[in-house]
């Protein structure tokens, strides 16, 4: 299995000045922060209805896997990520309303395609990885809770899994990290 992007390509690509500040440039850093901070899906993004962010309760409702419904909460940063996106969508279209919370520029529903382009594309910009897909954010976003010590129950909950079985694929990166904690921890681990 390919290894997910580091908390440092991440922290490049969102952290820096790679994204122009006209339409579509706001559009691809709101779905690769909503893909990175949420885990969710790619078809789950592209389907997300427009009232599906709650802003006053910090909340986003996913629609899953067979059509099972979860509710993911929104850290302050894709919060304000999100409400830039919503300007920009109220720029371009003050008389339209989709029911999508993604359009594209000329107002129409997300396809799979550019989605993954445009993934694959900011990311040749901070990583060198061969395999740069909405799928690797999904699989970073699991590494790295599960690498800051979040609970594999919670992280399938956030993922929409129906059992752990299907989140502990996330937990081999971070095996190596746990070795560490555990041999640096244990009163009788090798702490040289």
């Amino acid at each position: 299995m390919q290894l997910p992007f580091t908390e440092n390509e991440v922290s490049q690509l969102l952290n820096g000045d790679h994204f122009s500040n006209d339409y579509t440039g706001v559009l691809i850093n709101t779905i690769i922060e909503t893909l990175y901070c949420t885990g969710m899906r790619r078809a789950e993004l592209i389907q997300l209805q427009s009232n599906a962010v709650d802003f006053a309760a910090a909340t986003l409702k996913v629609i899953g896997k067979r059509n099972k419904e979860r509710i993911i909460p929104i850290i302050p940063s894709l919060g304000e990520q999100l409400k830039r996106y919503r300007l920009a969508v109220q720029k371009k279209f003050p008389l339209e309303q989709s029911p999508f919370f993604f359009c594209t520029e000329k107002g129409e529903k997300l396809s799979e395609n550019f989605v993954y382009k445009s993934v694959n594309e900011y990311f040749n910009k901070v990583s060198t990885k061969v395999k740069k897909s909405p799928h690797m954010l999904r699989h970073s976003f699991a590494t790295h809770l599960l690498n800051q010590g979040a609970d594999l129950n919670t992280v399938k909950d956030l993922l929409g899994h129906a059992s752990l079985a299907a989140t502990q694929v996330y937990t081999h990166s971070s095996m190596q990290q746990i070795k560490a904690v555990y041999k640096n921890a244990h009163p009788r681990g090798d702490k040289k």
